[in-house]
């Protein structure tokens, strides 16, 4: 097992994402989080716009990790996207941004959330691995990667 076994599911990945920037790839976001914990998509998009205005998340090498606590979550979500087309997210190398892994933790959750947030900037350092999910073709796949990555074989 590792950080983020319990995180995802199928169907809270999204593969070639129509969106264009980041009101849009946060809006995805959003849809995906209120189905799978029932907060309402437009504070999930404020949690996330509020974490974002004090600095950008993205990591470069094509990737970012939007986050934010919530209040009342009772356990963390997280969610990931890959855009069809990468979009400008203000990364520290310049590059575009097409793979997000969204996390919500709930307010309170300080160490578990920056073990969860160092294990998936660990996942998205690896280039075999950053390979994989831009070109897995099928959400059960990336699930799988993202839940077994980083142990042992």
């Amino acid at each position: 097992m590792n950080a983020l076994t319990n995180l995802f599911t199928p169907d809270c990945i999204a593969l070639d994402s129509p969106a264009k920037n980041r009101a849009d790839a946060f809006a995805a976001a959003g849809e995906l989080f209120a189905k799978q914990t029932g907060i309402d998509a437009n504070a999930v998009v404020s949690f996330l716009n509020a974490r974002e205005e004090l600095g950008s998340t993205a990591l470069g090498a094509g990737v970012a990790i939007p986050h934010g606590r919530v209040k009342g979550l009772k356990q963390p979500a997280a969610a990931f996207i890959r855009l069809k087309d990468p979009i400008e997210f203000a990364a520290p190398d310049g590059e575009s941004v097409s793979t997000f892994i969204f996390l919500l933790v709930p307010e309170k959750a300080t160490q578990q959330h920056l073990e969860i947030l160092s294990f998936i900037a660990q996942l998205l350092s690896d280039s075999e691995a950053r390979g994989a999910l831009s070109s897995a073709t099928d959400p059960v796949k990336v699930c799988e990667l993202l839940q077994h990555w980083g142990n042992p074989k």
